[in-house]
């Protein structure tokens, strides 16, 4: 930017901080327009002349008012009109030849042409131009059909059009900033959600990662305490499934936690989230850990969408776990993955007593983890006590997921 562009633009920004002075500077100008116009003749014997005649006190004082008005332009534009189409009135029926003093009321049209609405504009327009034009064809010392009246017509009437055309723009750049700010304002609210949205899924995943392999820390190292003395060879095998469910944990936890690394950072995780073509695996852990588990499928081998597969291999690690912790020593697990058309009905019952500890016992979050996944992919859950003792969870997911399903987006 060169110094003249910087220095104009200063200028610009510190009028439009300070209007009082701007229309102070413009009734000045236009005080002073009005004043060496009104030392023109247009009816000098060989056409318009410049000084020879003066204006009388009257136009001056006229002059001097009708500046004075503009300076308050912005505050009471229709007051301003009022005042400044009166004393022009006045002039162009008393001065001889007239002072130039219409050039105010234009200033003053055009102030409420820019400040009002186009239904304003017209009404205040058409009256002005009337008012101001019949005045001097009417009562005048010129004909009518001077180029002095045709002026005061033109001129009014560019006013009036001048200021809607910059009420109008000024209208459009409000809603173009305005929509632009809203759209700011919903990225970031978008973007706020994306973030909360993910942070519930990783709360998930850890939550399901943790609870099930420290469950079965805590009953593989139970078991290990209890036989350490007399058969301290199955307390190493105990201890060998504790040191290998650690692993498990730690390995999954590190996937989960690298998904908050940065895009640059090194060694980011490569390996897939976990699903039904591991189920074998998940369901070996827990029969190491001494639950036994039965599993029916019927869901024709294929590999569902990569959101279904991993809710319905966490709900059935969350649904196992809570049977291990809350359904008793003697319990045993079934579990089915079963595809009916375009859904994949994932149960797990137990055959826990009818008294046993129910899975939300104790503030745990297991059941509402699960129901959480379940209706973000559109499908429904259902869980609780069977009739006769155990309990029951049963998850239907549809194969058709959404696009971007809340809490499961990357």
């Amino acid at each position: 930017m060169t110094p003249l562009a910087a220095r104009y633009d200063r200028t610009c920004r510190w009028l439009r901080a300070h209007p009082l002075a701007f229309d102070g500077a413009l009734a000045f100008a236009a005080l002073i327009c009005m004043v060496t116009g009104s030392f023109a003749d247009p009816h000098g014997p060989h056409g318009p002349t410049f000084g020879t005649r003066i204006p009388d006190p009257r136009s001056v004082v006229l002059m001097l008012v009708a500046a004075a008005a503009l300076v308050f332009r912005r505050r009471e534009p229709m007051g301003v009109l009022l005042v400044t189409g009166a004393v022009s009135v006045v002039e162009l029926v008393a001065g001889d030849p007239a002072a130039p003093v219409a050039m105010s009321a234009v200033i003053a049209l055009y102030t409420v042409a820019a400040r009002t609405d186009r239904p304003t504009t017209w009404r205040v327009g058409l009256l002005t131009m009337a008012v101001l034009t019949g005045s001097a064809m009417f009562f005048g010392s010129s004909p009518w059909y001077t180029q002095e009246n045709l002026g005061i017509f033109a001129w009014t009437g560019m006013a009036a059009a001048a200021g809607d055309a910059v009420r109008s723009r000024r209208a459009f750049v409000d809603a173009i900033r305005e929509r632009a700010e809203r759209a700011e304002r919903t990225r970031e609210e978008e973007a706020g959600r994306r973030v909360a949205e993910e942070r519930l899924r990783i709360a998930r995943d850890l939550h399901d990662v943790v609870a099930h392999h420290i469950a079965l820390v805590n009953v593989q190292a139970g078991v290990a305490a209890h036989v350490m003395d007399k058969r301290p060879d199955q307390a190493k095998e105990a201890l060998a499934h504790v040191r290998e469910a650690s692993r498990s944990a730690l390995n999954e936890l590190r996937a989960t936690v690298g998904l908050l690394r940065q895009s640059g950072d090194p060694e980011a995780p490569t390996e897939p989230a976990p699903g039904l073509a591991v189920l074998d695996e998940l369901v070996t852990t827990f029969r190491q850990a001494g639950l036994p588990v039965e599993v029916a499928r019927a869901d024709d081998g294929e590999v569902p969408p990569a959101a279904v597969d991993l809710a319905a291999y966490r709900i059935i690690q969350e649904a196992l776990t809570n049977v291990q912790k809350h359904a008793g020593p003697d319990a045993k697990a079934e579990v089915s993955v079963v595809r009916v058309g375009s859904r994949l009905e994932i149960t797990v019952i137990d055959n826990g007593p009818e008294e046993a500890e129910s899975p939300d016992d104790g503030g745990g979050h297991g059941l509402l983890g699960m129901r959480e996944r379940v209706t973000a992919l559109g499908g429904t859950l259902t869980a609780g006590p069977r009739y006769g003792g155990g309990f029951r969870v049963q998850a239907i997911l549809p194969l058709q997921v959404r696009s971007n399903p809340p809490g499961e987006d990357g």
